[in-house]
Order: structure tokens, then C-alpha cells, then sequence
């Protein structure tokens, strides 16, 4: 499965010739369109510099471990609930393991990668909620 991104004509333009080829060489497709702005860097920015934030404030994780878990806790909801074939892939492929290994597998499982902006700032506000909760306060703004 190929994922195109649109922002410009010119990748409009290139987009359809791929439409194209690909029409011809089977003739039959499947398109999926989600509309909604990219994540900024900004947003790209921010998380990473939470997940180094969780880390030295509640030392019982690293970051990576805290980036899972918030991929888990957090991402997965929002994705599974606005993303039908993030939701059956992740039923599929994840659901029926163990808390444990989910969390490994959140290592190498796309979640904020896939998201939109609109996305991405909801995941944000989840995640400063949950850890204003343990008292860490992520400063580090998200637009």
C-alpha cells in the first residue's frame, strides 16, 4: 500500500499519475482519502521533548518506554476511533497480546506518525492531562 501526500499541485499532479499507473496496471483501486493538515514540526518537536521530560522526572522509565506508553494509552484511542483500517489492523495484530508486549511492540508500531494535526493536539492535550495527573507539567507548547 502506497501513501500519498498532497499539499501542493504538484503533488496533486504527481499523485494522479501514480492514480493512473496504477489503474492501468490493474484496474482496480482502493483510495482512502484523509483529509487534515500534516503535523507541524513544532508538533514533531514537542513530544520528543516530553518523553525526555517524563523520563528524568519519574525515573522508573526511559523516554523510549514513556513514548510507548503514551503511543499506547493515548495515540492507539484516538487512531482506532477516527481510522477504520488503523482500527482493524490494530485488532488484528495487537489487541489480543499481553500489556506487556504491547508496549514492546510500540516500538516499531506507527501511531503519532500517522496522525493529522488535529490529531496530534488531541494526543497532546491526553497526554499533559495524564501526567498532570503525577504531577509533571509539560511545558513545551503544541499548536
Amino acid at each position: 500500500m502506497q501513501t500519498l501526500t498532497i499539499n501542493s499541485a504538484e503533488t496533486l499532479s504527481d499523485a494522479l499519475g501514480k492514480v493512473r499507473e496504477a489503474w492501468a496496471e490493474s484496474k482496480f483501486l482502493r483510495l482512502v482519502l484523509k483529509p487534515g493538515k500534516a503535523r507541524s514540526s513544532q508538533q514533531n518537536a514537542f513530544s520528543h521533548a516530553w518523553y525526555g521530560q517524563m523520563a528524568r522526572e519519574l525515573r522508573e522509565d526511559d523516554a523510549l518506554a514513556w513514548k510507548c506508553y503514551c503511543k499506547l494509552h493515548h495515540g492507539v484511542a484516538i487512531l482506532r476511533a477516527e481510522d477504520e483500517d488503523f482500527r482493524a489492523a490494530y485488532d488484528q495484530a495487537i489487541k489480543p497480546l499481553s500489556y506487556e508486549d504491547k508496549l514492546a511492540v510500540m516500538r516499531f508500531w506507527p501511531v503519532t506518525s500517522l496522525m493529522t494535526k488535529k490529531q496530534l493536539s488531541a494526543y497532546a492535550d491526553a497526554v499533559q492531562a495524564d501526567f498532570a495527573k503525577r504531577g509533571v507539567y509539560l511545558e513545551v507548547g503544541h499548536d
